[in-house]
């Protein structure tokens, strides 16, 4: 059911490595080694959700050399390539999702875990017009969910 855009790969192969790279010019983004690092992190066990701490987290662990601050700079600039898509849930909580497809999310309020929801089993109905000049580009749906056994 989970597909990477990269297919799943193993770090750091050398045709990994080039499967990045060829991925993030195909993008328009110049592959520089803190980009293919990132990317190798994100695209490389399939589909995920993460936040920039998270993946700054994994990063360390790696010893990849780079800051909380160019996580977040490559998290936006992969996301305005269309590499990734930005999940807002709360405040200024937000997930980056690989699987850039338009479907929906289950969010666990106490876990903080984000889940796909499975494709069809959301019905988008009675949706309005948009404004003059403009259409609708997606629609995000966030299903808040709690464990029951934490009520």
């Amino acid at each position: 059911m989970h597909r990477s855009h990269l297919g799943a790969q193993k770090l750091p192969s050398e045709t990994a490595l080039g499967d990045v790279a060829k991925r993030l010019r195909g993008a328009g983004l110049r592959p520089t080694r803190q980009r293919v690092a990132l990317a190798q992190l994100l695209f490389a066990s399939g589909e995920r959700h993460v936040t920039a701490e998270m993946l700054h987290e994994e990063a360390q662990a790696r010893k990849v050399p780079v800051s909380l601050a160019t996580v977040y700079n490559t998290l936006h600039q992969f996301t305005g390539a269309g590499l990734l898509r930005e999940v807002a849930v709360e405040g200024a909580k937000t997930y980056f999702d690989t699987n850039t497809s338009n479907h929906y999310h289950f969010f666990c309020e106490v876990s903080g875990l984000l889940m796909d929801i499975a494709t069809g089993a959301i019905r988008i109905e009675g949706l309005p017009e948009a404004p003059d000049g403009m259409t609708i580009s997606r629609v995000d749906v966030l299903v808040r969910v709690v464990d029951k056994r934490s009520r």
